[in-house]
């Protein structure tokens, strides 16, 4: 039986391999979101917008501080984001009962729906490049992504949500 460091990647190596590893999934990406155009431009959102929407999907609800931290934005660019995706009634603004100071923003129904639209084209798109990759081929991205899961559940847990640094909060005013 073969070691596990019999395959080991030596050290130097790692960051080409690591770049190797980016490249293809940009390809797989550019691919990927070929296949959503049509739906994208179905939509009225921007990119921003939808990253907002996919956190929120995430998260759950979160304050406006929160928001403006994890997306790495100012807390007035947050407002505005939050004010067109509140416009489309995708999401939902509330005081937190809390503390009234604070607000909290969350999906409403259809902007959960709009979240599970986009998560069940992405799955369609992936299963349609799966179902032709060999038994092979197939396990090896099946142990990648439990392997990627895994190292993205650790950063999770180690790794404390971007902090607005006010200089990066001026570079980052991604337009609403």
């Amino acid at each position: 039986m073969l070691n596990p460091k019999d395959h080991a990647i030596p050290t130097p190596d790692r960051s080409a391999v690591i770049d190797e590893v980016i490249a293809g999934y940009e390809v797989l990406m550019h691919g990927l979101a070929g296949g959503h155009a049509p739906e994208f431009l179905e939509i009225a959102i921007t990119m921003p917008q939808a990253k907002l929407l996919y956190l929120l999907g995430a998260a759950g609800d979160l304050h406006m501080s929160e928001l403006g931290s994890r997306l790495g934005v100012s807390l007035s660019t947050v407002s505005g984001l939050v004010d067109r995706v509140v416009d489309h009634g995708l999401v939902h603004r509330r005081e937190d009962p809390a503390d009234r100071r604070q607000v909290v923003v969350g999906l409403t129904p259809a902007g959960a729906a709009f979240i599970d639209r986009f998560r069940e084209l992405s799955a369609a798109h992936m299963r349609e490049l799966l179902v032709l990759l060999d038994d092979e081929e197939l396990d090896s991205v099946r142990r990648a992504l439990t392997a990627l899961g895994r190292a993205a559940a650790l950063r999770s847990t180690t790794l404390p949500h971007p902090v607005t640094h006010p200089a990066n909060a001026i570079a980052r005013k991604d337009p609403a």
